[in-house]
């Protein structure tokens, strides 16, 4: 793993890259230059319900030390290391600079693109950039027919799982399905009787609570660390849709996707995150609580995939001078700077400079939190939201949008397109492509058809913006498109490089 020394990162506690040039770079982007404010869009839920339910064979509660009330980590270890594993990931990702031999800071460089190119220059990775990489994670059983919880980007473009228990067995995991928005992904082997952890409640923990991970850090199988809670209901740039447990509990990378215990021995959270200068453990570890992880981990099991609700606003924190200037007399709730058109928010009539204090009864402090309460609702419910506004509080109703109208696709799998149409494919970039690509924002072109494949447009390209118009949305494409130009000028990130390409639409 590499991580920039003079920087603070916040890195999967995860994945060890093994390649044919070196490991993953885990700096985040919104590390290396904070902006001012952070604007977060709120597409995010409800937590699921309080009542975890644990699989039949699930070992009891193990009883507190003493009278004290000191946890017997002893006991934890041995009831319930037997359900945690190790994942071996093998498959090809694309080659980072690194990877491919670029010299840093000559990425972008015109010259060396140019040499590139040239008789007798060598360049590593495959015909399309891509490396083998051999990765490591952790993994936790949560029924005894072999279902086992873990992150999604330790199984990022995995195409070889296989999991090994304590005993030494291994098994061929098949990858039920991933969700990188709450990085959960479902595992099965084909085994039965298997050990299994017992399952807690997040919301039952306090900060001060002790707690227990076991993992493979950096490939030590059933390495046992403990610690406590320091903060719950942690949002982090990037993840706004979890609300992460943050511990002190030593996690390092190799440690993703293994289980969080609480005092009692039960499974609170999957370890996910760890901020970090070094790229290893530094006091600061953030873990999924596990009832977010079972409300995605049904989904899956059911569909294949999650889904997200989506509001259609992009909020920031309050300070004091802004609620004073809203007549509130606390500091407390999501601030909207935006509503997107078409959107959820905008049918519900929200406004620019109202405050979301509350949804479905439950308080928003932190603009995060309600990025987390929408995020985690399912698409097409109805949420109750409190909004301060005009120096007066009133109720609106909402009926969530998908997080995937963002991302549906313009054009038809046929390549059929209607006359004013781009014809374009196009989601949003994920953090990892922001972080890898240096791209704030913009939209990842997946299909291309009609006018745009004529004018040369290619799946893969970042269309940056539209007639001068920076876009990251959906709504905002179609925002432009909704005059009904005759042609636009597409701002498009090509290897690279950053070119105009007019497009007729005619």
């Amino acid at each position: 793993m590499k991580v920039n020394p003079l920087s603070a990162a916040l890195v999967a506690a995860g994945v060890l890259a093994v390649s044919t040039a070196g490991a993953f770079n885990l700096t985040p982007e919104w590390l290396k230059s904070q902006p001012k404010v952070a604007a977060v869009q709120a597409d995010s839920s409800t937590v699921a319900s309080n009542a975890v339910v644990s699989d039949a064979s699930a070992p009891p509660p193990v009883p507190m030390l003493a009278a004290q009330g000191v946890p017997n980590y002893r006991a934890i270890v041995k009831q319930s290391s037997p359900a945690v594993v190790g994942v071996t990931v093998a498959g090809m990702h694309k080659a980072s600079a690194e990877e491919q031999g670029i010299p840093q800071g000559m990425e972008n460089d015109p010259f060396f693109k140019f040499f590139r190119g040239m008789p007798g220059f060598q360049q590593r990775g495959g015909p399309q950039g891509s490396v083998p990489f051999k990765g490591l994670g952790s993994g936790f059983i949560i029924s005894s027919d072999g279902l086992i919880l873990t992150n999604a980007h330790v199984v990022r473009d995995a195409k070889d799982v296989t999991v090994k228990l304590s005993d030494r067995r291994e098994f061929t995991a098949k990858v039920l399905g991933s969700d990188p928005t709450t990085d959960i992904a479902v595992l099965r082997i084909e085994a039965k009787g298997l050990p299994t952890v017992r399952l807690g409640d997040p919301k039952s923990l306090e900060v001060g609570d002790p707690v227990l991970a076991i993992g493979a850090p950096y490939g030590l199988e059933q390495t046992a660390t403990q610690g406590i809670v320091s903060a719950k209901g942690r949002s982090l740039p990037g993840d706004a849709v979890v609300p992460f447990i943050q511990t002190d509990a030593a996690v390092n990378p190799g440690n993703s996707g293994g289980p969080l215990f609480d005092g009692g021995g039960a499974v609170v959270g999957i370890n996910a995150q760890i901020y970090s200068q070094s790229g290893g453990f530094q006091g600061l570890s953030f873990a999924i609580p596990i009832n977010v992880a079972l409300k995605v981990k049904d989904q899956i099991v059911a569909t294949g995939k999650a889904t997200h609700a989506r509001l259609g606003v992009t909020i920031q924190d309050l300070n004091q001078s802004l609620a004073n200037s809203f007549g509130l007399p606390r500091p407390d709730g999501a601030l909207v700077a935006n509503v997107a058109a078409g959107s959820a928010a905008a049918a519900a009539g929200l406004k620019s400079g109202d405050v979301i204090t509350q949804v479905n009864g439950e308080p928003v402090v932190r603009s995060g939190e309600l990025s987390s309460l929408i995020g985690l609702a399912s698409p097409g419910s109805k949420v109750k939201l409190t909004v301060w506004r005009d120096h007066a509080q009133r109720e609106v109703e909402a009926k969530l949008g998908g997080a995937e109208d963002a991302t549906t696709q313009v054009a038809d799998a046929d390549g059929a397109v209607k006359p004013g149409q781009l014809g374009l494919g196009l989601r949003a970039l994920t953090r990892d492509e922001k972080r890898e690509s240096g791209i704030e924002q913009g939209m990842v072109i997946e299909k291309v058809a009609g006018p745009s494949e004529k004018a040369g447009i290619q799946p893969g390209d970042v269309l940056l913006a539209i007639n001068g118009k920076p876009v990251q949305s959906l709504d905002e494409v179609k925002s432009v498109l909704s005059s009904k130009p005759k042609s636009v000028a597409l701002l498009v990130q090509r290897e690279g490089d950053k070119i105009f390409v007019p497009v007729n639409l005619g």
